[in-house]
């Protein structure tokens, strides 16, 4: 393979260590995309924003009867702490956490609450009822530490402001073992402390050369989740940037080009929403959002992920026949950093490709699964298309969302959602 076919799978090599937002790690990464764009040439800045923070002191679960044992848990993180030294619960397995599985039960002050799931009504619910703690779980029953990673999960923002329980997170496994039994006493142990920490995106620009004032805004996320390496989700939106960048550089396009390397996506988008929020006199200019978000596997398929009306449908659909790209197409609100720019209503298209049996958000999101020939694919594919748009005459995709999709945009901001704690490719 040529030094350009296999650039994007280099730069995919180089990042691939931990890069939880605002960490040290994830300022090293920052620093190697900093230093690649000097080297092409170019030039950048750092644009640092402060995110929450959350530092677990003590967490740990141990089973006191009906038989003794210890029993792996993470925290959600932000949902307050137990009083030092933890205390004795009851365990009450509440189901959906829906008004009929409370029936007959009226103090559950000395009790931890198991749910299925948290939801917003479910977590209401909760708050009524004040129990001492509660408790989800994730993943198989039959998964093992090794199968799958527990650790920390964000108290989504909207349930925070709400009030805050201490919770936990055990292994589906070991869920149903808790579920099953009779007379279940736990001793639960919490104390985490809250402060901030300094996140950052990585911006460059490339000034248009005929149109300058209507930008083209080209954003992928580099942080990762806080295990694995982060390779697929998202070394390779990253690697993207990078290769759409080098292309661009010495062959600027009518229009100006803001590339947006993000931090802290994988904590609810938050360099996205830091820079629509820090940056209004440039959103403005944004006529249109191009978003790379996991990318480059052996294993197909391509994907399009429309947020937008049908002009940008259509032109999605049409230019991928003429150059041959084969992709599943879908519209709705892509769960990555170009939402906040849609929010604004700016037409955005998320681009990218993984199959079934890849996964986030685990240990096994390596490097292993990533072919540097499809991710040069995606790059060539992503050159011709953003070029077709930023050298247009007049933009082929105007401003604006259908008003279905500016009611599912004011959901998902609403929420201020992180992603779905997940371990299989539902970007």
């Amino acid at each position: 393979m040529t030094e350009l076919e296999n650039y994007q799978y280099s730069i995919v090599e180089k990042i691939s260590f931990n890069r939880f937002g605002g960490t040290e790690d994830e300022l090293r990464a920052a620093n190697i995309l900093l230093k690649e764009i000097q080297s092409l040439g170019g030039e950048a800045e750092f644009m640092e924003f402060s995110i929450p923070a959350c530092t677990t002191i003590q967490c740990s679960m141990t089973q006191l009867s009906p038989a003794a044992r210890e029993i792996t848990c993470a925290p959600y993180w932000y949902s307050g702490s137990l009083p030092e030294g933890g205390r004795d619960l009851k365990l009450v397995y509440a189901d959906c956490g829906a008004p009929e599985d409370y029936l007959g039960i009226k103090d559950l002050s000395d009790c931890v609450v198991l749910i299925n799931e948290l939801s917003d009504d479910s977590y209401k619910l909760l708050l009524e009822k004040k129990p001492a703690a509660f408790m989800t779980f994730t993943g198989k029953y039959f998964d093992t530490p090794d199968s799958l990673d527990l650790h920390p999960v964000e108290l989504r923002p909207n349930l925070q402001e709400m009030g805050k329980i201490p919770g936990f997170i055990v292994r589906a496994c070991d869920a149903l073992k808790l579920a099953a039994a009779e007379n279940v006493t736990l001793h639960l142990d919490l104390i985490q402390e809250e402060c901030e920490h300094t996140s950052r995106n990585i911006l460059a620009v490339i000034p248009g050369t005929e149109i300058p004032d209507e930008s083209i805004v080209i954003t992928g996320h580099y942080d990762s989740v806080l295990v694995g390496t982060g390779s697929w989700d998202n070394a390779t939106g990253a690697a993207a940037l990078m290769f759409i960048y080098r292309q661009f550089l010495n062959h600027p396009s009518k229009r100006t080009l803001r590339f947006i390397w993000c931090g802290s996506e994988e904590q609810g988008l938050r360099g996205s929403r830091a820079y629509v929020t820090q940056k209004e006199d440039l959103v403005s200019q944004i006529k249109m959002c191009f978003n790379f978000d996991m990318n480059g596997t052996v294993l197909g398929p391509n994907k399009l992920m429309i947020t937008g009306g049908d002009d940008l449908k259509h032109l999605a659909e049409q230019f991928a026949h003429e150059v041959g790209f084969s992709n599943e197409l879908r519209v709705g609100v892509h769960s990555s950093d170009s939402a906040p720019f849609a929010t604004k209503g700016i037409p955005a298209i998320g681009i990218g490709r993984g199959a079934q049996g890849g996964e986030i958000h685990t240990h096994n999101d390596i490097i292993t699964p990533l072919s540097a020939k499809q991710m040069y694919r995606l790059g060539q594919f992503s050159v011709q298309f953003i070029s077709r748009v930023a050298n247009s005459v007049t933009l082929p995709v105007g401003l604006g969302m259908p008003d279905s999709l500016k009611e599912e945009l004011a959901k998902y901001e609403n929420r201020k959602d992180i992603k779905k704690e997940n371990n299989t490719a539902a970007k």
